[in-house]
């Protein structure tokens, strides 16, 4: 067996993208969505000056703990990722008119996609880790644009950066640098590394 079953696992998440990240490792888990007010967390870690790998590390954390205190026996994952180019932040897009103008902002430039894992277990912390994977975006024509958005179709609005690596979002890019998973929202190998340190994965 290559996990134990004690402790639980929890992925605190409603994610499809992490969930399968898990699952394809092998890991047998529970997902529960955190319910907490990320935009409004955002907001204040701006105001106050935070940066974006302490503000997706902080909003991890949030959603480990909101979890981990309804099932303090499991180890609970919390995870996010803000994406961040020039000082700027940017969120998942509302509509696809503003996956457009995400992209066309981000088209022929480099960014950053802050992801944050948090490990909990009842109140304590157990571990957390940061990854900044970068990615450059090539400088596309308009007219690829209007094809990508319209195979696309509601896809780009699941994800900050409205593309997806593992679809056609690959062909936006020139250069990506990092761990594979990471740009996907869950830095896994130092993950598991972690799991395996606390007995919890062989």
């Amino acid at each position: 067996m290559l996990q134990n079953l004690d402790p639980r696992l929890i992925l605190a998440s409603a994610s499809d993208v992490r969930r399968t990240l898990l699952a394809n490792a092998g890991l047998n888990f529970r997902a529960e969505a955190a319910a907490i007010d990320e935009a409004e967390i955002k907001r204040a870690a701006r105001a106050g000056g935070g940066t974006a790998e302490q503000t997706a590390t902080t909003l991890a954390g949030l959603k480990a703990q909101r979890v981990a205190l309804r099932s303090p026996d499991a180890v609970v994952i919390g995870a996010d990722q803000i994406l961040e180019c020039d000082g700027e932040w940017f969120d998942k897009p509302t509509d696809r008119e503003a996956a457009r103008r995400q992209l066309l902002a981000l088209r022929g430039r480099a960014h950053v996609l802050a992801t944050a894992v948090v490990c909990q277990r009842g109140e304590h912390l157990l571990w957390h880790h940061i990854a900044r994977p970068r990615l450059t975006m090539r400088a596309f024509l308009d007219g690829f644009l209007d094809d990508y958005l319209a195979a696309e179709g509601d896809r780009v609005l699941t994800s900050v950066g409205a593309y997806r690596l593992e679809g056609l979002g690959i062909q936006l890019f020139e250069r990506i640098e990092g761990e594979h998973t990471a740009i996907l929202g869950l830095p896994l190998l130092p993950l598991l590394g972690f799991l395996r340190q606390h007995g919890v994965v062989r």
